[in-house]
């Protein structure tokens, strides 16, 4: 079985390699996943976690903090695949820690990596399948754990129909933390015992509020020279085609609402400048971020914000009046939604919100945010915030509430390593 997966696995990167080449994808680090480590690693069996890309990243930070307070003087090991997300699993890095990539999901690869690290536990945030790691994870009895783990509706269809290949995979695996009771129904069915899943819920609920309170949002305002009525929709983690239907929707806003300014967000900062030629099209003056630099003249002139930089749209949804979140308007499946309402900001989503189906129905459920079905409705919900200070305050309110409400996923995951590691 392994060796048809090899051989799959193999033609796939040779027919993917060209596409690779032409996204620029090839980074500093890229030779980390052929599994060409540092010299002289001294990691003493560390707790190894993996998280895939930006928003596996930015959810395991909870989990990072209680990991340290757990096992002090441990060293760490954070993986990613994606080069946005290892600039932000950056900021988890202690001295000693070890950030890498995942290796490539060869076997040879693989064991050659794990004989350099040596893991004490193996963590994949949500669920990531690759075969060979797993399997030879589970000969070295090196347990794995995955936490704030989801079986989305794409991935278990696609598990389904190779069920036979999948089940013995998901058997190797020690331990699922699960955010809900559908994702424990799906791994059931795809043959994975029920003494092997626990319900924890949702990490992401867990953002450090404390931190969340100290964000300085005045000085993001200032940097974008806006006045005191202005009003900053922030539109984050967007996709090609969304940034159209956004302006569109920005130009009829305007019309009511001259006091309303945009900044975008792509969820690939590497598209900024696409971006920015969409709005010179649509009139507008493009004001990249990562050039303002003390006053702004631009800023005066029609601008269009947009955050090119990595790492700082936290900020900005600090300085928002009103959030609409990304990847919902096209068929991408939404972004976390968390972070902006801990800053106690309003939030209107797109139909498109599958990967956090979960999140987003709880949410309208509780009348806590706002969901767009195309541009002429957004633009209608936008209208209704600005137009009533009184719908805002009580979509900031239910949705913190449910914040509150929903704690505690970080604490379960904690306790069910710990079980791992005693042995």
């Amino acid at each position: 079985m392994f060796i048809i997966y090899n051989l799959v696995f193999f033609l796939f990167s040779l027919a993917y390699l060209p596409l690779y080449l032409a996204r620029g994808k090839f980074h500093r680090g890229f030779s980390r996943r052929f599994g060409f480590l540092p010299d002289n690693l001294k990691l003493d069996r560390p707790i190894w976690i993996h998280a895939v890309s930006v928003g596996e990243a930015v959810a395991i930070k909870g989990l990072v903090a209680e990991l340290r307070k757990a096992y002090p003087g441990k060293k760490l090991v954070i993986s990613t695949v994606t080069a946005t997300g290892n600039k932000i699993a950056k900021s988890l890095i202690n001295e000693g820690d070890l950030l890498t990539y995942l290796p490539l999901d060869f076997s040879f690869i693989v064991r050659r990596v794990l004989k350099r690290v040596n893991p004490r536990i193996f963590i994949i945030a949500e669920t990531e399948i690759w075969p060979n790691l797993i399997n030879c994870l589970h000969k070295q009895k090196i347990p794995i754990v995955t936490v704030n783990g989801r079986i989305s509706d794409s991935s278990y269809n696609g598990y389904r129909a190779i069920k036979f290949f999948i089940r013995p995979i998901l058997k190797k695996i020690t331990k699922f933390c699960v955010q809900s009771d559908a994702d424990a129904f799906r791994l059931q069915n795809l043959g994975v015992g029920r003494d092997k899943i626990q319900v924890t819920g949702n990490v992401k609920f867990d953002i450090d509020l404390e931190a969340v309170s100290g964000t300085d949002a005045l000085s993001y305002r200032q940097k974008l020279a806006l006045a005191q009525d202005d009003k900053l929709l922030v539109c984050g983690s967007t996709h090609p085609k969304e940034e159209e239907i956004i302006f569109r929707a920005y130009k009829e806003l305007l019309v009511n609402f001259p006091e309303l300014k945009l900044l975008i967000a792509p969820r690939h900062p590497e598209r900024s400048q696409d971006i920015a030629r969409l709005a010179q099209r649509n009139g507008f003056m493009p004001v990249l971020i990562s050039g303002i630099s003390g006053s702004c003249p631009a800023c005066v002139n029609k601008p269009v914000f947009i955050l090119d930089i990595i790492g700082e749209l936290f900020d900005y949804y600090s300085a928002a009046d009103i959030v609409f979140m990304g990847g919902s308007l096209v068929k991408t499946g939404g972004h976390n939604i968390l972070e902006p309402v801990s800053l106690k900001k309003p939030v209107i989503f797109g139909p498109h919100m599958f990967n956090f189906r979960d999140i987003s129905g709880l949410f309208l459920k509780n009348k806590a945010a706002l969901m767009a079905q195309d541009c002429n409705d957004l633009i209608s919900k936008i209208k209704e915030i600005l137009g009533s200070s009184l719908l805002s305050r009580e979509l900031v309110g239910r949705a913190f509430e449910l914040i509150i409400r929903n704690r505690g996923a970080t604490i379960k995951n904690i306790q069910v390593i710990k079980q791992l590691t005693l042995n």
